[in-house]
């Protein structure tokens, strides 16, 4: 550790304290567990908008005083690159988050119109990574004067700056860079900064209790266990919160190493936040408790499993591409070489690899765990080497509410939609209404070919329809096939829908039963189908969650009769010549 800054923020001298079995369908997920998971939720939700009148009152500020520490104890290590460029946008005054900018006069104040995402960015000061990245004094007084304003412009409770995720990223990145932000400070900032400090971790500590389980409740935690080791007179908490952790673990980490938001996104949040937190507990010499470790040598393999041969993720359930540095350095420090799993029947994601063919494709229901669930059931998405071709179209991360309601439908993603209607209901809130109460995956291989037998139930309620769905991949990684069907009663009509990456070029046969497709590489793909007219149609690409991207989609129309339906299709690589 380096030098204690003038202003004393910091005490040292303080002790601290694998292929799955041919044959072995996949478990259905049961509506009667999802809500004994919604109850919990509700309830913890509802208590909480019950103590924000509490909150909210003109007491409550005056209940956040207590004695102020006098330094800090302990500051963790920051694990996470920061980026400079982006830092020196913020030095100079450019707040820019989910592609909107703000000059950093105007950020803090409550007249920001920005939406309650872009505030969460703001308010949860990841971005001071990056501002340190930038390593000149500018900087520091910059982040300095942002924190200052902060706590000027927020002196009392607020819904969305006091919210429990706001609140502990920001603790943890306060703590994690109060040395960087400290360092030449006079005396009363560093007595306002410390004494800022004690009151959110009050805050936090009545509040940890109602937040659901998720990525949220995680930070949460994580949030707690910063607090404990940097303030004086925390470890007594440290026994407790070393129990939460492991309990946690358990919970949100399932047996195949996925995450239960069943997102990339979430997986790749999940692994940071347990490595934060095995690095905060060793730098404290406290013991990691097992189920941490093991949770992280489960959660990397499952990392890599979703991504593609571009090093980005597959998008799915909120998940976009990402940054393929980032996930490399995520990896590292996870120090598990595990390889990516082929099956991961907890989690609900089947992976196949043939050659420098690699289909993901979408095997459960969506969670109740979360916000910003899709209704992607069955959709898979495709790449040859780095190159993409059959994608879903991501998800949005900007401030019109529509868009990110869109990104989340059924249309959205490369599967079967039938009457215009999501296979999971959606809120705009970002939860989810009806969903499959079955969904079940069989994988069968022989002779490194592959096959995926797949159904769900989410129509069989609305419309009295079973879908299923069959992938089929061969050994070489030339062919990639399917069969979609409808079993039920009733007439409907069904669009099964192929978005492609907008690098891929596409080309309608005049049969109207066959595409032709060209990758960047300028080898050729044919899609052949039967049982449905092919046509293709606009679609977008949100590749990095803000900028869409114009591209194309194949789409196999058709009806069914008397409740069935019946569409094979079929991907082909084209021979050189």
């Amino acid at each position: 550790m380096t030098a204690a800054p003038e202003a004393k923020i910091i005490d040292r001298d303080e002790p601290h304290s694998h292929t799955k079995p041919p044959s072995t369908p996949q478990k259905p997920r049961y509506r009667s567990k999802a809500c004994r998971v919604r109850a919990i939720d509700l309830f913890r939700r509802s208590t909480y908008w019950v103590a924000r009148i509490w909150f909210r009152g003109v007491f409550y500020r005056n209940s956040l005083r207590g004695r102020r520490p006098s330094a800090l104890t302990f500051i963790p290590e920051e694990n996470w690159p920061g980026s400079s460029d982006r830092g020196i946008g913020l030095v100079e005054g450019r707040f820019r988050f989910l592609n909107h900018t703000l000059n950093a006069e105007d950020a803090f104040t409550e007249a920001l119109e920005a939406g309650p995402a872009w505030q969460a960015e703001l308010h949860g000061f990841d971005w001071l990574r990056d501002m340190r990245a930038v390593g000149t004094e500018a900087a520091r007084i910059q982040a300095r004067n942002c924190v200052a304003s902060w706590i000027s412009a927020n002196p009392k409770w607020h819904p969305l700056t006091w919210r429990p995720d706001v609140l502990s990223s920001r603790l943890c990145n306060w703590l994690t860079h109060a040395e960087f932000v400290s360092v030449g400070a006079d005396a009363p900032f560093a007595s306002l900064f410390l004494d800022n400090i004690a009151r959110q971790v009050k805050h936090l500590r009545r509040v940890a209790r109602f937040v659901p389980d998720g990525i949220d409740r995680m930070l949460v935690t994580k949030a707690r266990v910063y607090a404990a080791l940097c303030l004086p007179g925390g470890a007594r908490y440290a026994p407790r919160l070393v129990r939460i952790i492991a309990a946690m673990c358990e919970r949100q980490i399932l047996p195949d190493g996925g995450h239960i938001e069943r997102s990339p996104r979430a997986q790749m949040a999940a692994l940071r936040h347990l490595i934060d937190l095995r690095s905060v507990l060793q730098a404290s010499n406290i013991d990691v408790p097992e189920e941490l470790q093991r949770s992280i040598d489960r959660a990397a393999p499952m990392l890599r499993f979703y991504r593609h041969g571009d090093g980005g993720f597959a998008l799915f359930n909120g998940a976009n591409e990402g940054e393929a540095w980032l996930v490399d350095v995520v990896l590292t420090k996870a120090e598990s070489h595990g390889k990516p799993l082929t099956s991961a029947p907890h989690t609900g994601f089947e992976r196949f690899m043939a050659n420098r063919t690699l289909v993901i494709a979408d095997c459960g229901a969506p969670s109740v765990v979360g916000k910003g669930a899709h209704a992607g059931t069955l959709s898979f998405e495709m790449s040859v080497g780095k190159q993409r071709i059959i994608v879903n179209c991501g998800a949005y991360a900007g401030r019109d509410e529509r868009w990110k309601l869109a990104q989340r439908s059924t249309a959205a993603h490369s599967t079967m939609i039938v009457d215009d209607r999501n296979s999971t209901g959606l809120r705009d809130d970002g939860s989810i209404g009806s969903l499959p109460e079955n969904v079940t995956a069989e994988r069968l291989e022989a002779d490194g070919n592959t096959w995926l037998d797949l159904s769900h139930d989410g129509y069989l309620a609305p419309l009295g329809l079973i879908h299923r769905r069959r992938i089929y991949v061969n050994a070489s990684g030339t062919e990639v096939c399917g069969e979609d069907t409808l079993e039920g009663t009733g007439e409907h009509r069904f669009a099964i829908r192929f978005h492609l990456h907008p690098s891929v070029k596409a080309s309608l046969v005049k049969d109207g039963a066959s595409v032709l497709l060209r990758l960047p590489d300028k080898s050729g793909w044919r899609m052949r189908c039967s049982g449905g007219v092919a046509s293709l149609q606009e679609s977008i690409y949100l590749g990095d969650g803000h900028e869409s991207r114009r591209s194309e989609q194949i789409v196999i129309s058709g009806g069914s009769s008397q409740g069935e339906a019946k569409v094979k299709w079929a991907l082909t690589r084209l021979s050189d010549s």
